[in-house]
């Protein structure tokens, strides 16, 4: 394969592009080679011989695909987010999801007659007061004031 770095210097000042971006026809690269002056890149260039390549950018396809998503409401859980806590979950939902687990839990102590119809009550009211910060908490709570029921 024969040099062609003056002709590729030569239509890249022509153009007004980098060297990388000049391509050059592969079946008449024996005419390329003849061509010495500007005048006859210039020629090459007219007859489509020699054209410059497109810039390559950035795709914005994937962000296409994010943004489309979102669009339907994906993407926008609490992982996404940045900041604090507060502003990932907001204080209410937070309080939503733990006392909701609380209630669950109690009405299956309930059901599974673990703890008496009167206690359940007691409890459910202290749940809705804020007094118990997770499952395990209400369960220490219970053991500690031997709220379980006697077999």
């Amino acid at each position: 394969m024969t040099s062609l770095k003056s002709q590729r210097r030569l239509a890249a000042q022509i153009l007004k592009v980098g060297q990388g971006r000049v391509w050059i026809d592969p079946n008449r690269v024996d005419d390329v080679e003849a061509a010495i002056t500007r005048e006859e890149i210039r020629k090459l260039i007219h007859e489509g011989v020699i054209k410059p390549l497109k810039d390559k950018g950035v795709s914005r396809a994937r962000a296409r695909v994010i943004h489309e998503k979102r669009k339907k409401g994906l993407r926008r859980g609490p992982g996404t987010k940045t900041g604090g806590t507060q502003a990932k979950i907001s204080k209410k939902e937070a309080w939503m999801s733990k006392v909701r687990a609380l209630r669950r839990r109690l009405r299956e102590l309930k059901t599974n007659k673990i703890i008496t119809e009167s206690t359940y009550r007691k409890l459910y009211t202290m749940i809705k007061s804020g007094r118990f910060e997770s499952i395990a908490d209400m369960e220490r709570y219970l053991k500690a004031h031997e709220l379980w029921r006697k077999r």
